[in-house]
């Protein structure tokens, strides 16, 4: 039975050395990264392309940014299976090529649905790219090297939005809002080129592609987001909004009967009756709608209320990623390396809980902000939810990937991708459809603006802190009852079965 990352593995690494494995950890975190940075260095843009040519409302701004994101959350399942099966370096670097062709696409958009559609493409090509690289990484990381593996990625992960603002911060400066997409595209071609080199070929595990689950996914969560964006334009009681809500219910209830009587699901529900894995990705869901919350709001707030440049936003942010980046190795130490290991001087459950809780802190102090707040009270604020995010994230995906074997980690990266970028998607259009909400009756220009968007990013903020909160305790109690669970066998339990029965 696996258990560990430690044991975990039935593809040793075997002939990739200690330097080139330092080069597999680079360019596998590397693109996870700029896959990610791509989120938040579009909100940066919101100010550009709302003024631009293409006349966006308030939901199809809302749209441009999500777009992306929903299908990156929505593919991510079953573009792990694929990399399972057809190969994890061929994942990789026809990821990696699609991404660089969306951002092409955007940047040549002259139409609102071009762009929309630019930001579609590039989100399935990070789909393909990223469930790729925690496999590629796994596969060329020695046991006793898993669990380090596993916190520089997530690191990686987690500083790509601050990599996105810093970065969009200097283009978005001197260039027009297509610059941003012009400079992504050797980006990308430029990382296909070292991973081409760097990454190792893994042996194919023979993973069925389960269309009709995949499909279910993503049309699921594109009506629950299509419902929370469009309901303030449309009306919350409208029919198109009602009806949103009510096909996702639908929808995502025949996913799960769907994924109880096929052979072969993309992402079985049974799996959930594991609670560290449950909890694990409850945990990064509600950590990402908590940190891009603060990404959509900080950028219009630095810009709007602040009255900052482009360059200085993205830049007022950085600090966030070296925070987070000093905390994360005492947060792997503190939670314990191995779910079977030493438990760390305060253990797994405890530093989740404890970091989620300074992710709703620090949000709760940003909706004490306004124009008048100094930059250095606003940096500890960053810096608070730097601390939280630092402890939690990295642990909460050791709790996933440590629930599914070596041969099964594209699922186990998809699963913990997905359930990311969907809490990063409802971050965004929920705190965004309080702003659209707050500020629909217009307000003016300059100070008037600039107190009307501080007052409604400050409701913004509480409402995610309090989903962060609730969220969280739920995160907590299930990864206490986790560590009396075995982690998921490599067997699909059948229905009658508990899962920690399956040989």
């Amino acid at each position: 039975m696996t258990s560990t990352l430690s044991s975990a593995t039935s593809a040793p690494a075997v002939g990739v050395g200690s330097g080139r494995r330092r080069s597999v950890t680079a360019a596998m975190c590397a693109g996870v990264l700029v896959a990610q940075s791509l989120v938040a260095a579009m909100n940066l843009a919101i100010p550009k392309i709302a003024a631009s040519g293409l006349h966006p409302s308030a939901s199809q701004l809302l749209w441009i940014v999500d777009t992306y994101v929903l299908v990156f959350a929505g593919l991510l399942v079953p573009a792990g299976a694929l990399g399972d099966r057809l190969g994890r370096k061929g994942a990789l670097l026809t990821g990696l090529g699609v991404f660089a062709a969306g951002a092409l696409l955007s940047a040549l958009a002259p139409t609102l649905p071009l762009l929309l559609a630019g930001r579609a493409v590039s989100g399935a090509g990070a789909a393909l790219l990223v469930p790729a690289t925690m496999a590629v990484l796994l596969h060329a990381a020695p046991p006793a090297h898993r669990a380090g593996a596993v916190a520089a990625w997530s690191t990686a992960l987690g500083i790509g939005g601050m990599a996105g603002n810093a970065g969009g911060a200097l283009i978005l400066q001197y260039l027009p809002w297509q610059g941003l997409f012009w400079c992504y595209v050797p980006l990308g071609l430029a990382l296909l080129v070292w991973c081409a080199a760097a990454a190792p070929r893994i042996p194919r595990h023979t993973a069925p592609l389960d269309l009709p689950g995949s499909a279910l996914l993503v049309l699921g969560a594109g009506a629950l987001l299509f419902g929370i964006i469009e309901g303030p334009d449309l009306g919350w009681t409208s029919a198109a909004v009602l009806g949103a809500f009510a096909l996702a219910l639908v929808v995502l209830a025949l996913f799960v009967r769907h994924g109880l009587r096929a052979a072969h699901p993309v992402l079985d529900p049974r799996l959930f009756r594991l609670p560290r894995l449950r909890a694990g990705s409850l945990g990064i869901a509600v950590a990402f709608f908590g940190m891009f919350a603060l990404f959509y709001v900080n950028a219009q707030f630095l810009q709007y209320v602040k009255g900052y440049s482009p360059l200085q936003t993205g830049w007022a942010i950085v600090p966030l990623a070296f925070g987070m980046m000093a905390v994360t190795k005492y947060g792997m130490r503190w939670a314990g390396g191995t779910p079977r290991g030493s438990w760390g001087r305060f253990g797994e459950a405890r530093t989740v809980g404890a970091g989620l809780a300074l992710i709703a802190a620090g949000l709760l102090a940003l909706s004490t902000a306004d124009a008048g707040t100094p930059y250095p009270l606003y940096l500890v604020f960053l810096l608070t939810m730097a601390a939280g995010a630092g402890l939690a994230m990295p642990t909460l995906s050791h709790a996933i990937v440590a629930s599914v074997p070596a041969d099964r980690s594209g699922m186990g990266s998809g699963l913990q991708g997905a359930a990311r970028e969907l809490g990063a998607a409802l971050g965004i259009a929920v705190v965004g459809t309080v702003l659209s909400v707050r500020l629909a009756s217009g307000t003016g220009h300059g100070a008037a603006l600039g107190t009307a968007f501080a007052d409604a990013a400050a409701l913004g903020y509480r409402i995610a802190a309090g989903a962060v909160l609730v969220v969280g305790a739920a995160v907590v109690l299930g990864l206490r009852a986790g560590r009396r669970t075995p982690s998921y066998s490599g067997r699909t339990p059948r229905a009658h079965e508990d899962p920690k029965e399956a040989p």
